[in-house]
C-alpha cells in the first residue's frame, strides 16, 4: 500500500475513533482537532458516510452509527 493511503486510511480512522468518544461533533471541531483542511476533512467523512460508519443528523454536524465496527491496529 502506498504511504500516502496508508495515512490517509489511519486519518479517517482517527477521525472516526474521534466521533466515536465525542459524541456528536462538527465538521469545525474535526478541522480545529485534526489540523487539516475542511475540504480534506468532508472527504473523508463522505468515505465514513458511504461505508455507514457515520451520518450527519444536521448540517456539519455527525454521529456514529449503530454499526459494529472491528477496529484494529
Amino acid at each position: 500500500m502506498k504511504p500516502s493511503t496508508n495515512r490517509m486510511l489511519n486519518r479517517i480512522k482517527c477521525i472516526y475513533m474521534f466521533i466515536r468518544n465525542n459524541g456528536t461533533v462538527t465538521t469545525q471541531e474535526l478541522v480545529e482537532e485534526f489540523g487539516i483542511t475542511p475540504r480534506t476533512i468532508q472527504r473523508d467523512l463522505n468515505v465514513l458516510a458511504y461505508n455507514d460508519l457515520v451520518s450527519s443528523p444536521s448540517r456539519g454536524k455527525w454521529i456514529v452509527t449503530e454499526k459494529k465496527v472491528k477496529i484494529t491496529s
